[in-house]
C-alpha cells in the first residue's frame, strides 16, 4: 500500500468510527457527548471531500484509495445511524433501509465490476442527493440541541433522514434497474442494450 495524504485522510475516517462510538461512553454531560460526536462526524465528512479532491489534484488516485474511501464513508454513516437508533433519535426502519441499501448497492457494484459492467451502476444524481441529505441530517441528529435559540436540530434532522431514506430506496431502484439486463442474464450480458 502506497501512503500519501489523501490515503491518510481516508484512514482518519476509519479511525473516527470507534471514536464516534466511544464518545457516548465518556463520563461527560450528554451535551458534550453530542457536540464531540457532531464534530467528529462533520470532520469525517470534510475529509471525505478533501481526500478525493487532493487525490485528483495531485495525481495520487490509487486502487487502494478507491477501495477504502467508499468503505470508510459507508461505515461511518452506518455506525452513526446505529448509535442514533440506540439513542432514540432515528427510527430503526430508517436505519435498516439506509444500511440495507448500502450493503446491497456495494455488493451490486462489486458484482457488476466483475461482469465488466460497473459503468451501468456508476454514481447517479439521486445517490448524490441522498448522500447530501444524510450528511446534513446525521450531524443535526447527533447534536440534538437548540442552535442559538433558533430551532432544535432534531426536527429538521428527522425530516432530512426520512428524506434520505426515500432517496435511498429511489436510488437503489434506479441502480437495480440499470443493472437488470446483466442480472437477468446471470452475467452473460454483452454490455449493450
Amino acid at each position: 500500500m502506497h501512503w500519501n495524504l489523501p490515503t491518510l485522510l481516508t484512514w482518519t475516517r476509519v479511525i473516527a468510527i470507534p471514536l464516534l462510538v466511544a464518545v457516548f461512553f465518556l463520563p461527560v454531560p450528554p451535551f458534550t457527548q453530542n457536540l464531540l460526536a457532531t464534530v467528529l462526524f462533520v470532520a469525517a465528512a470534510i475529509t471525505d471531500w478533501l481526500d478525493g479532491w487532493l487525490a485528483r489534484r495531485w495525481g495520487q488516485v490509487s486502487a487502494f484509495g478507491a477501495f477504502l474511501d467508499p468503505v470508510a464513508d459507508k461505515l461511518i454513516v452506518c455506525v452513526a445511524l446505529v448509535m442514533l437508533v440506540d439513542l432514540g433519535r432515528v427510527d430503526a426502519v430508517v436505519a435498516a433501509i439506509i444500511i440495507g441499501r448500502e450493503l446491497t448497492i456495494s455488493a451490486l457494484r462489486e458484482w457488476m465490476a466483475q461482469m465488466g459492467a460497473r459503468a451501468s451502476v456508476a454514481v447517479h444524481s439521486v445517490g448524490k442527493f441522498k448522500t447530501v441529505a444524510q450528511l446534513v441530517a446525521i450531524p443535526m441528529l447527533l447534536y440534538d440541541a437548540r442552535i442559538d435559540g433558533l430551532f432544535h436540530t432534531r426536527g429538521p434532522g428527522t425530516w432530512l433522514i426520512w428524506a434520505a431514506a426515500v432517496l435511498t430506496v429511489w436510488s437503489m431502484l434506479y441502480y437495480l434497474r440499470r443493472a437488470w439486463p446483466v442480472l437477468r442474464d446471470g452475467g452473460r450480458h454483452d454490455g449493450q442494450g
